[in-house]
């Protein structure tokens, strides 16, 4: 098993930073490819505009290993936009999962995404981060990228090009993109939404959590019934655990 090299410092990370401000989206990850090659990977739940940074990672870094992690209770929509995806794109997809069934899971802790807060994060936990803390573990990955845009909630707002995360280097190649950017690209290069787009859902990720957007609610409100945005896959473990 592969042991991760120390994040940048936060002096380098300033540095980086101010360097890669007005770099283009291909030019951060070129710049994230040379200084970690082999150890660099992406993260794609496959949601609605998964399809940008898919496109950006696979033009630059063709062969780049992208996880995907499957918590079976995804919608059918979006192991169908998977599958086109990767063919579409080559993408040199690693699926990972839970180490339980969604049945075993359910079993043993009964239905955690319906007993709050609390529950939720220790749903997130079992189906989401122990899966990615053994995919970046197991591949190697010194350093990854994710297509987080600040414009999406108000948990991204203070994210940075390049961060740190669990012993790890992190790369948000299109933090600064805005929403016409990200159409903008999808149009020209001929790329599509997730199909649940179209029908209100802005944020996708378990067809349970995931509810299309409504007149009376924010983006940020459409995922796990409002009491939370992130599902904890781009929070620093708190117990250094991941489960």
């Amino acid at each position: 098993m592969a042991t991760a090299e120390p994040v940048l410092t936060a002096v380098d990370a300033t540095a980086v930073n101010g360097r890669l401000a007005l770099a283009s989206a291909e030019e951060r990850i070129a710049w994230a490819f040379g200084e970690y090659a082999g150890g660099l990977v992406l993260s794609s739940s496959f949601g609605a505009q998964a399809a940008v940074m898919l496109s950006l990672a696979t033009r630059v870094v063709p062969g780049i290993q992208v996880v995907f992690i499957d918590t079976g209770y995804l919608f059918p929509e979006t192991y169908r936009f998977a599958d086109e995806l990767v063919a579409r794109l080559k993408v040199n997809l690693k699926v990972y999962r839970p180490l339980l069934s969604p049945a075993w899971i359910e079993a043993r802790h009964g239905r955690l995404w319906e007993k709050g807060l609390e529950g939720l994060e220790a749903y997130n936990r079992i189906v989401k981060v122990e899966p990615m803390q053994r995919a970046l573990s197991e591949l190697g990955a010194r350093a990854w990228l994710a297509g987080l845009r600040r414009v999406q909630s108000s948990t991204r707002g203070g994210l940075s090009i390049v961060s740190g995360q669990d012993g790890r280097t992190k790369i948000h190649p299109i933090i600064d993109w805005t929403d016409r950017d990200v159409h903008n690209y999808l149009e020209k290069n001929g790329l599509p939404y997730h199909p649940l787009w179209h029908k209100g859902y802005l944020s996708i990720g378990d067809a349970h959590t995931s509810r299309p957007v409504g007149a009376d609610m924010t983006p940020e409100e459409s995922r796990f019934f409002g009491l939370k945005r992130e599902c904890g896959l781009h929070e620093e473990r708190i117990d250094g655990s991941g489960i």
